[in-house]
């Protein structure tokens, strides 16, 4: 969010989290007073402004549009494996309306199956979303296509072959040397969307 805080788990809790990012709240609080209390802490650490005068008039501080009118409908195309390969299919699910800070213009949402990420923060049934690119630096983490099957995992170049490295203390990392399967990064994460 440029200009504004940034926002971040161990300030808010999950009803203050879905508000900043809705730009609106989901639905009443608890009464008058819990909600005055949630609106209270969310402009003293500066996410929000109340307008004087005005009633029930609260602004998202570098909220990049109104409501969720600049959200873009970003494809939700199937799962990835986080852990060992699984076919890959491009079928769309459906969308998720995110704001093009999260998922720029061409990206795409994959739902995590499995652990192997899970020291990364990447967690079985989290929502992946994927700035396409085929050419990643050393480090990031992709997914990648190995023959038909994708996964997620760090991507390295070492010489000629390529290391898919798990974030699992307990797994290890897929090596491809030349000739043995064919790769293709299909792109890197970008953002995790986890809903509780």
């Amino acid at each position: 969010m440029v200009g504004g805080p940034s926002v971040s788990e161990e300030f808010l809790n999950p009803e203050q989290s879905e508000f900043f990012l809705r730009g609106y709240p989901s639905r009443l609080l608890r009464g008058p007073k819990a909600a005055h209390k949630h609106l209270a802490a969310l402009e003293e650490k500066g996410f929000i402004r109340r307008r004087s005068g005005l009633s029930r008039a609260v602004e998202v501080v570098g909220w990049s549009g109104k409501g969720a009118g600049s959200a873009l409908p970003t494809p939700v195309v199937g799962r990835v494996r986080a852990g060992m390969p699984i076919l890959a299919s491009e079928e769309v699910e459906g969308h998720l309306r995110l704001d093009p800070f999260i998922a720029p213009a061409g990206s795409f949402v994959l739902r995590v199956v499995g652990d192997s990420m899970i020291e990364a923060g990447i967690r079985d049934g989290d929502y992946a979303v994927i700035r396409p690119d085929a050419r990643p630096r050393n480090g990031a983490i992709v997914v990648a296509l190995l023959d038909d099957e994708a996964t997620v995992k760090r991507f390295y170049r070492v010489a000629d072959q390529i290391r898919l490295e798990p974030a699992h203390s307990g797994m290890e990392p897929i090596i491809v040397k030349p000739g043995e399967k064919e790769v293709r990064i299909i792109g890197c994460v970008i953002a995790i969307i986890r809903k509780y």
